[in-house]
């Protein structure tokens, strides 16, 4: 019997993995279940990417290893994309690095930067990655809540000083997910701020920066003045384009960190798959019609979900941004209970809150990755249930 290492006590995808046992239980049983757990896109890639991908796969040179930084057109193409969406200028050279999957960034930022007993300040609730990499890299977390009184945002100046002291690193993440929650300007602004005084790294997660609905348009972090000078942000191509399982993403800003960050992965992997890295390049310099038809597609999802809900007397919020729907449990039982409840009465599957942090409790996130028609079964099923 083979014993863990201390680190991996911390590590735990326990309720993800319980959901999806049960998901995988009523299917095996006969049951149709609509999955609306995991985050996973179900919409296709564009065709000019598909194409692009086609044609790099035929040619017989394109299959050896790549340096993990990225061939310097992707640089061009995420540093002319990053100029025309956010006017913020980016140095391809210096100030920017590929990434296999957003996730491989914020997975190893922390190992970079965090000795032992070094605190990184994570939002709760939290993608879980946020919380996973500090906790490897052996540092303590301090759990940032975010509230619906506060507008799920973090309140800075509740932040003890001692905390403070030994903070390296603030993860951050607008579109949120599990949220779905947006961040004004002026916060962004007061995050520069605070950052620069106590010589904290942001790291600002923005991978749903162009889900967007109702003409809202986020700011890239990277746009605050003085932003390079203490933050980084990972984006990732695979909600905006639909290339989820080609994990393909990036890292841009504070080229001392990118620096770090690249020699750290020099030494544990490879850049990314070449033709993926045409694909990419596709898309970020192609045509960018099928962007916003698939922003499009997840409002009108959105509207079903929401609308639907409030039909019925389970209030939710209409979210600007994000592939996802953050509700409140409408009965009395916990998020975990609910989700076991629902699953089971109406073969729709989500995610309870508690998964993402304590701060989740009460909540389920439901993602959007179903078609309308699915969607609107859901709610009918829904309605059944809870207004019998």
């Amino acid at each position: 019997m083979f014993e863990q290492a201390n680190r991996m006590h911390s590590l735990t995808s326990a309720i993800f993995t319980q959901v999806d046992d049960m998901r995988k239980a009523e299917v095996a049983a006969g049951k149709d279940v609509i999955t609306l757990s995991i985050g996973s896109p179900d919409m296709a890639p564009a065709p000019h990417i598909v194409e692009a991908l086609k044609d790099s796969i035929d040619c017989c040179f394109n299959y050896g290893y790549t340096l993990s930084k990225g061939v310097p057109d992707l640089l061009h193409a995420i540093a002319s994309w990053y100029r025309t969406k956010f006017d913020v200028e980016l140095n391809p050279e210096t100030e920017i690095h590929s990434l296999i999957g957003s996730q491989d960034g914020l997975a190893h930022i922390s190992l970079c930067l965090v000795n032992p007993g070094d605190i990184v300040l994570v939002p709760d609730p939290g993608y879980p990655i946020f919380s996973a990499g500090p906790l490897v890299a052996g540092a303590e977390l301090y759990r940032m809540p975010l509230t619906p009184a506060n507008n799920y945002l973090p309140d800075l100046a509740a932040i003890d000083e001692e905390i403070l002291k030994r903070a390296k690193i603030m993860i951050l993440n607008y579109p949120n997910n599990p949220l779905a929650a947006t961040a004004p300007r002026s916060f962004l602004e007061q995050v520069v701020k605070f950052a620069k005084c106590h010589n904290i790294l942001v790291c600002y997660d923005f991978a749903y920066s162009d889900l967007v609905f109702d003409g809202y348009r986020p700011d890239s972090f990277l746009s605050i003045p003085g932003a390079k000078d203490i933050a980084i942000e990972f984006n990732s191509l695979s909600k905006t384009y639909n290339m989820a399982g080609c994990r393909v993403g990036y890292v841009v800003g504070n080229a001392q960190i990118i620096s770090l960050l690249g020699r750290l992965k020099s030494n544990f992997d490879y850049g990314i798959f070449y033709p993926l890295q045409q694909a990419a390049i596709a898309a970020l310099t192609g045509p960018q019609n099928c962007v916003s038809e698939t922003a499009a597609s997840y409002q009108r999802r959105r509207d079903i979900i929401v609308d639907g809900f409030n039909e019925i007397g389970w209030q939710v919020d209409r979210p600007k941004a994000s592939m996802y729907v953050w509700a409140p449990v409408p009965t009395k039982e916990s998020s975990f209970e609910f989700t076991v409840s629902l699953l089971k009465n109406t073969g729709v599957a989500v995610i309870p809150g508690s998964a993402f942090g304590a701060c989740g409790e009460g909540y389920v996130r439901i993602a959007l990755v179903q078609s309308e028609e699915r969607l609107v079964e859901a709610v009918t099923r829904i309605k059944k249930w809870l207004k019998p």
